[in-house]
């Protein structure tokens, strides 16, 4: 096992120290929640950040602010009120988890921000990395905040051959880092790993002639910077189909449907959804083109007509809206979008909802995605 950070001196690890440093006070980016070091502000936004591109988390964190200035007033809004704040960001499980580490920090720390890196690994969905940027940031402890960017960094720079995939290996990158991390402002080293590693040492064609490290960097040295960080392939997201059925009665209202309490996009309103075979999907694709009819049609309705949700009093319209594609981290979602119109009661459970009230529910991305093919066949037909 390599360990290179081991043959360092202490002059040598000052000298990377400094020329870091300082290419960050120069380089730094100019984020809304680095003007300062409160911890609920870092907080939010390193949660934000998770799984999510810099320049989408900014008008988010803008809103999110606006709406919640505190811990307290995080702690106390509505879950949908949250959400709906939170919505399009995707991974909603990460707004629960902060309103629910609010709640502790206002029971267990009398509403003020938990100070200790123990303390604050104790909160709802705050792992090593968050732990680690936000005591490093707000309190200035030395304390490494490890995720893929510094990972891809300190593998080259050591050529660490260890497998970023594997949980196993972040003690290894853990080690290296409290080799080399700042004592005096942790908190700007770990802020310059993350902008290194998003600017320049990136996952393809590294910078390497502007990187302010090159000197330190053994990959570079070696002409191996490609090869580096060591990562086994992650398993393919498993293929699920789905019939979304846009279900429209006699006042013009929407039918919607609440996801269940807990699992996958638990608690978020969408379009009555039916799982089908990929068989059956590809089939009702065939047959039913979407340049077939005109959406509010006379001429639509046929005895053939779909036969999914078949025991509702629903009668549908010959023709695919669209189809609407959404990965997750484990499942693509394949839907097939249809129109259909309901005269009598329906068993289907749900929401009836005119078009004009959507804004007040919370749409989750795949929902967002439905909608639109509905709205632009609505354009289309109007045209």
């Amino acid at each position: 096992m390599n360990k290179g950070w081991e043959h360092w001196s202490e002059q040598e690890v000052n000298a990377f120290q400094t020329d870091f440093l300082t290419w960050y006070q120069q380089e730094k980016r100019n984020l809304p929640w680095r003007y300062n070091q409160d911890p609920y502000r870092i907080w939010i936004s390193e949660i934000m950040l998770q799984q999510t591109r810099v320049d989408t988390v900014i008008d988010y964190f803008y809103r999110f602010m606006e709406e919640f200035p505190t811990i307290q007033n995080l702690a106390d809004a509505p879950e949908d009120k949250l959400l709906k704040v939170w919505e399009g960001l995707g991974y909603y499980s990460r707004a629960r988890n902060l309103q629910a580490a609010a709640k502790q920090i206002v029971t267990e720390f009398g509403g003020k921000f938990p100070t200790t890196v123990e303390q604050i690994r104790s909160l709802k969905g705050i792992g090593p990395y968050t732990a680690g940027a936000i005591s490093s940031i707000a309190f200035e402890i030395p304390e490494p905040a490890i995720d893929g960017n510094v990972m891809r960094v300190v593998s080259r720079l050591f050529c660490i051959e260890a497998d970023i995939a594997k949980a196993s290996s972040r003690n290894e990158f853990d080690e290296a880092m409290r080799k080399i991390i700042s004592q005096d402002q942790p908190g700007d080293f770990n802020q310059a790993m993350m902008d290194l590693g998003s600017s320049i040492c990136t996952p393809t064609n590294p910078q390497c002639e502007i990187c302010p490290i090159q000197k330190y960097c053994q990959a570079y040295r070696e002409n191996r910077q490609t090869a580096f960080p060591i990562k086994s392939k992650k398993q393919k997201p498993k293929d699920v189909y789905y019939i979304a059925g846009i279900i429209e009665n006699k006042q013009q209202e929407i039918l919607l449907q609440k996801r269940a309490e807990s699992g996958l996009l638990a608690k978020m309103w969408l379009f009555p959804l039916e799982e089908v075979t990929e068989v059956r999907f590809n089939e009702l694709k065939n047959q039913y083109d979407p340049a077939a009819w005109d959406l509010f049609s006379s001429t639509q309705v046929a005895e053939d007509s779909p036969d999914f949700f078949a025991e509702e009093a629903i009668v549908w319209q010959k023709k695919v809206l669209g189809e609407v594609k959404h990965v997750f981290s484990h499942l693509r979602w394949h839907i097939l979008v249809f129109y259909g119109r309901s005269a009598a009661p329906l068993t289907l459970k749900g929401d009836w909802v005119k078009p004009a009230e959507f804004s007040k529910y919370v749409f989750p991305k795949p929902q967002q995605k439905m909608l639109e093919v509905f709205e632009n066949n609505l354009a289309d037909d109007k045209d």
